[in-house]
């Protein structure tokens, strides 16, 4: 049935006719055949598949450096430079007395102004310094986990 089908695509997609479809095997295979490239031996190429198949360690954020690169950017203008920390103070003073209280579900209500918040720096910074606007956009996540975790976040304040 799933040859049919996979047949039947290539016919409608133009890729294939009726005559190219491969005949249905008799019988499926008890384990599939691995190919290796020439002069590597089948469990080398097991182990640099598994390998290739982990994802790659996320970077450390470094926060004090994120923080250097807002205050020295040149796409922000002073002002909007004022108006975005006192946002950000707002913001870290909302989380701050969450974590004091002791409501670690409070948190997750601050995450649409928080998120607000990065889409402005963002718009700010798209156009004046992309490669920032990376990193923030990057980061967004693991800037978001310290606020959430009141150890992460009072270690960083």
């Amino acid at each position: 049935m799933r040859c049919a089908v996979v047949g039947l695509l290539a016919v409608v997609m133009g890729c294939a006719t009726v005559a190219d479809a491969p005949p249905a095997p008799a019988k499926p295979s008890a384990a599939p055949a691995v190919i290796a490239p020439t002069g590597v031996k089948p469990a080398q190429a097991a182990r640099a598949k598994s390998e290739t198949a982990k994802p790659a360690p996320a970077p450390t954020l470094d926060v004090a450096a994120l923080k250097e690169r807002l205050r020295s950017t040149d796409a922000i203008g002073v002002f909007t430079k004022l108006a975005l920390k006192n946002q950000m103070d707002d913001l870290l003073q909302q989380v701050r007395a969450v974590h004091q209280s002791g409501g670690a579900s409070g948190v997750g209500a601050l995450r649409q102004p928080y998120d607000m918040l990065v889409l402005k720096v963002l718009a700010v910074l798209q156009d004046g310094d992309p490669s920032l606007a990376r990193m923030i956009s990057g980061s967004r996540e693991a800037i978001w986990g310290i606020l959430v975790d009141p150890v992460k976040f009072n270690a960083l304040a």
